[in-house]
């Protein structure tokens, strides 16, 4: 059974750094890419950042790139992402997951719960 278990979110102000983590069990979690997305108020979910599974390179959404950092620690079965310089508009529920091919934004399986960022003055 897959799970998603995603942490660090939080309530920050304009500027600010947040790192979410997720740790994954239920497949073998160095074999597949892996992507956060998100979902803000009112909108559909989009992924924002990707991280293959064999040399690790990384793919980011317009709005985010150079801003986030993915990254992955396979002995823990984490993915990370690193947030920097957080503005309003980064305000959703971030969910981690593998997408079906690097990069995309389709999902292999069911989402967990995300964990909330609000960014807020």
């Amino acid at each position: 059974q897959v799970q998603l278990v995603e942490s660090g979110g939080g309530s920050v102000q304009p500027g600010g750094s947040l790192r979410l983590s997720c740790v994954v069990s239920g497949f073998t979690f160095g074999r597949y890419p892996m992507s956060w997305w998100r979902q803000a108020p009112g909108k559909e979910r989009e992924v924002v950042a990707s991280i293959d599974s064999v040399i690790e390179n990384t793919d980011y959404a317009d709005a985010v790139r150079g801003q986030f950092a993915i990254s992955r620690d396979n002995a823990k079965n984490t993915v990370y992402l690193q947030m920097n310089d957080l503005k309003t508009e980064d305000t959703a529920v971030y969910y981690c997951n593998s997408p079906q091919w690097y990069p995309s934004n389709k999902a292999t399986w069911s989402f967990g719960q995300g964990t909330q960022v609000t960014v807020s003055s």
